[in-house]
C-alpha cells in the first residue's frame, strides 16, 4: 500500500511586523515515508533516494549541537551550499534525483534523513 506525504511549513513573525504564513507543498502520492540516520565522514558522502518509492522531498536533520559544517552538493566536486548547523533543511526533489552528495568538513554521527 503506498503512503501519501502532505508538507506544510508555518513561518510566524513578530514584532514590527507580525504575522503567520503557511506554505504547502505538492502532495507525494507514492512517499517512500523513510526515516533513517546516517554517520558522515570527512569529505563526501554520497546519499542515495530511495528506490521503493519516488520522494519529492528531503529533510536532513543535523544532530543537537552539531558544529561541523555539512554543504549540501547535486555531485561530489559542485561548491554546494552549506546548510545550518543545526536546524533541519527541507529541499523539495525533482523525480530524477537519484543521489546527492553531504560533504562534511569532519565526521558527524545521527544525521536524520526523512524522505517523503
Amino acid at each position: 500500500m503506498a503512503t501519501t506525504a502532505n508538507w506544510t511549513a508555518t513561518l510566524t513573525l513578530t514584532g514590527d511586523d507580525p504575522a503567520t504564513k503557511t506554505y504547502t507543498a505538492a502532495t507525494s502520492a507514492n512517499s517512500p515515508a523513510q526515516d533513517q540516520y546516517v554517520n558522515l565522514s570527512t569529505g563526501a558522502n554520497t546519499i542515495t533516494a530511495p528506490v521503493a518509492a519516488t520522494p519529492v522531498r528531503l529533510t536532513i536533520v543535523p544532530p543537537a549541537g552539531n558544529i561541523v559544517l555539512i554543504t549540501l552538493k547535486g555531485v561530489t566536486g559542485d561548491t554546494g551550499v552549506p546548510i545550518h548547523k543545526t536546524d533541519p533543511t527541507t529541499i523539495g526533489l525533482d523525480s530524477t534525483v537519484v543521489t546527492l552528495c553531504l560533504t562534511a568538513a569532519n565526521t558527524v554521527n545521527g544525521v536524520r534523513l526523512i524522505w517523503s
